[in-house]
């Protein structure tokens, strides 16, 4: 079949973000592969996922053995491939030129997917991703979506950055936001309104349902009267761990039995476990603050059943999808006002939102979350009606839309 006529067919998408799960790390970018292969089984689509790379990477990682572990160059995961290419980039001020060595690497990759009937791209973040998507759309003569999910907001804040994100936002054929939050930045940087669309992840009902509170509690030796939090996320200082430990001596005042639970390990950011611990030891809560380690997104419930409260004092967040797995576990979620937060707990019944870095105005929304009657019923039809099918169907109505205006 012919390119034209395979052109005709409908959308054929690449899935393009330097963040993505591999072999070497499984957890990297698990919110872009949730919602991309749901997609992908609908319409056709392959993943590339540049790498960075320079001479002498290898010794570093012989130090730092976590240090931008390479996967291999092509995996298949889910029956959809996944390429890996890897892009000269290096560290410190020289990275603000990622996004033009990442397009100038991958274009034979994309070259080799645009033959075999590839015909839109989808890129996850602005920079330094969305850019060099769209550098490789102007030099292939595809469409591109960027989506939008929160690094955009630290990197606006750079001025060499920031006019990279908005070149990136100009050239973009759609830009899709996962919050509200995003989409007004987006139109800050100077991009039409009408080219913007919020589309928030989804949830999966089938892998976070709430389990017996018993039977969870058990499972990490938990007293059935305690009254428990709960935080997951990467043990990075953004995610605000180590805020919350700041609380807890407060709360032990009203709750002699509290618990806290931390899930959650390094990634590409860094790894505060060491920190948290010595932060817990110094306040003498090592019987209430308990390490859970990274779990696989299957086994969340678990803990997340156990709780009572979920609560995550980040500093900056485009639209948390833990929050919406907590809520289908029927918990309320005490968060931060940063980026999307409040329009994921954008009512009183599903939890708080309280001022950054406000330890006082944490600790009351916390003692208030552990002492209310929360309405469970009301917070899990709240995640299920944020279920992934509807969100799905406005994807692929998107990229309908797309390729049939490139090709009209």
């Amino acid at each position: 079949m012919s390119l034209a006529a395979t052109a005709m067919d409908g959308p054929r998408l690449i899935v393009f973000s330097s963040l993505f799960p591999n072999a070497r790390q499984p957890r990297a970018g698990l919110f872009i592969r949730e919602r991309m292969f749901r997609v992908g089984r609908h319409l056709p689509l392959a993943v590339v996922s540049p790498r960075p790379w320079f001479p002498g990477q290898a010794l570093i990682r012989r130090l730092r053995p976590g240090y931008r572990p390479q996967p291999g160059c092509l995996e298949t995961q889910e029956g959809i491939e996944v390429r890996f290419p890897r892009f000269f980039a290096l560290p410190g001020l020289l990275r603000q030129f990622d996004g033009f060595m990442m397009a100038l690497a991958c274009l034979p990759t994309l070259r080799r997917l645009k033959r075999q009937g590839y015909n839109v791209i989808d890129a996850h973040f602005a920079y330094p991703d969305g850019y060099a998507a769209t550098l490789l759309g102007r030099w292939l003569g595809l469409p591109v979506a960027i989506t939008l999910r929160g690094t955009e907001v630290p990197h606006s804040r750079q001025p060499a950055l920031r006019a990279r994100v908005a070149k990136a936002l100009a050239r973009a054929s759609r830009v899709f936001s996962v919050s509200d939050s995003l989409r007004q930045l987006a139109i800050s940087l100077g991009m039409p309104a009408a080219k913007g669309r919020v589309i928030g992840n989804g949830i999966d009902l089938e892998r976070f349902a709430p389990l017996p509170r018993d039977a969870a509690r058990r499972r990490y030796g938990l007293p059935d009267d305690a009254k428990v939090l709960i935080s997951v996320g990467a043990l990075v200082e953004r995610k605000g761990f180590h805020r919350v430990i700041e609380c807890l001596p407060a709360l032990l005042a009203d709750e002699a039995n509290l618990h806290y639970l931390i899930v959650g390990g390094a990634n590409p950011e860094g790894d505060m476990l060491p920190e948290l611990r010595a932060q817990v030891a110094a306040a003498g809560l090592e019987a209430r603050v308990h390490f859970l380690g990274a779990l696989p997104p299957e086994e969340l419930k678990w803990p997340l059943s156990a709780a009572d409260v979920f609560v995550l004092a980040t500093r900056n967040e485009g639209w948390a999808n833990v929050f919406l797995e907590a809520m289908a576990c029927g918990l309320p979620v005490v968060a931060t006002d940063v980026g999307g937060n409040r329009e994921v707990v954008c009512r009183p019944e599903l939890g708080r939102i309280v001022p950054f870095g406000d330890a006082a105005a944490l600790t009351r929304a916390l003692r208030d979350a552990l002492q209310r009657d929360w309405p469970r019923q009301a917070i899990l039809d709240y995640a299920a009606a944020n279920a992934w099918d509807g969100r799905v169907r406005i994807l692929l109505a998107e990229f309908a839309a797309m390729h049939a205006s490139a090709h009209a």
